[in-house]
């Protein structure tokens, strides 16, 4: 995000011109507000965000029109005032997000570890067979085919296992609930 603002900036410092003359604010106004609202859609994204920032940019200068001749570069000052008003909005959007996130009820932090433990015990009563055939099919997906050739059994003898094993897991869940 700072690499597009320091190339809008500097874009804004070279294209600043050196006024001899003192010039109305309405004038530097309508020489200027055009570009920085399309650079600042850039920037953005948003043509609502960009317009209330060149609003809040040329109010900020406005203010201190009356001591322009000692700022050297009024479009510069403009482009200045414009970035650091999108980096504040920026801020305060993700300080917003952050305390948002934060009144947001946590989950129990180990619900997981302690489904996975129950899990894990359940699984560690099952016999060896039983619990083979039941993660070859169920975690893994390999076929009943697949399964067998891996355990050295049949497909019907895997599909058997298997479904001993989800009766066992089903008969130890409803104990524990």
């Amino acid at each position: 995000m700072d690499e597009p603002l320091r190339l809008v900036a500097e874009s804004a410092v070279e294209e600043a011109r050196v006024v001899a003359e003192p010039i109305s604010f309405e004038a530097f106004f309508d020489a200027e507000a055009r570009t920085l609202f399309r650079r600042l859609c850039a920037v953005t994204g948003n043509s609502a965000e960009a317009e209330e920032i060149m609003q809040d940019a040329f109010l900020a200068l406005w203010e201190r029109w009356d001591r322009i001749d000692s700022i050297q570069d009024p479009t510069a000052y403009l482009y200045r005032t414009a970035m650091n008003a999108f980096r504040k909005r920026s801020r305060r959007a993700a300080l917003a997000v952050r305390r948002a996130m934060s009144f947001a009820p946590d989950p129990a932090p180990f619900a997981e570890i302690d489904e996975q433990q129950d899990v894990v015990a359940a699984l560690a009563e099952l016999s060896p067979r039983q619990r083979a055939a039941l993660v070859l099919t169920d975690v893994l997906d390999y076929s009943s085919e697949e399964a067998g050739r891996a355990l050295g059994v049949s497909a019907g003898t895997v599909r058997g296992l298997a479904s001993r094993a989800r009766q066992n897991l089903r008969r130890r869940v409803g104990e524990h609930t």
